[in-house]
């Protein structure tokens, strides 16, 4: 598998996360990436720098987001700004370094909640 940067949809992530008001992404500690050559299922994922890395390397909360190309490219628009949402959510509040799980306290990562937050997206267009 290969890993390329992919610093063209950095503004799309600042794009929703402004218009979505996730101030608690800090869109410079995230890096994006696009791969090649994956057999996953996953169109995307979110990799996160733990706390014992971060103390390790004397370095702050980070993330890459990595978009698997052969799922990603192909997608409409509007299915792209679902990937970055869902993939979004998984940044806890305090942007900390690790991931919420899809189940977490009562609220869950899915299709109902991605579609929610994507309806917001729209609103901001208007």
């Amino acid at each position: 598998m290969e890993f390329i940067l992919a610093p063209e949809l950095k503004s799309e992530l600042n794009r929703i996360v402004d218009r979505l008001g996730f101030s608690h992404i800090k869109v410079k500690n995230i890096v994006i990436f696009r791969s090649f050559g994956s057999k996953s299922r996953a169109i995307a994922r979110i990799w996160s720098l733990p706390k014992i890395w971060q103390i390790a390397l004397k370095t702050e909360a980070h993330y890459c987001l990595e978009f698997v190309s052969e799922k990603f490219d192909r997608l409409s628009p509007s299915e792209k700004e679902k990937v970055f949402i869902h993939e979004l959510l998984h940044v806890p509040k305090n942007f900390s370094g690790a991931l919420l799980p899809h189940r977490h306290r009562g609220r869950k990562i899915d299709r109902r909640t991605v579609d929610h937050w994507h309806a917001k997206l729209g609103e901001g267009t208007k």
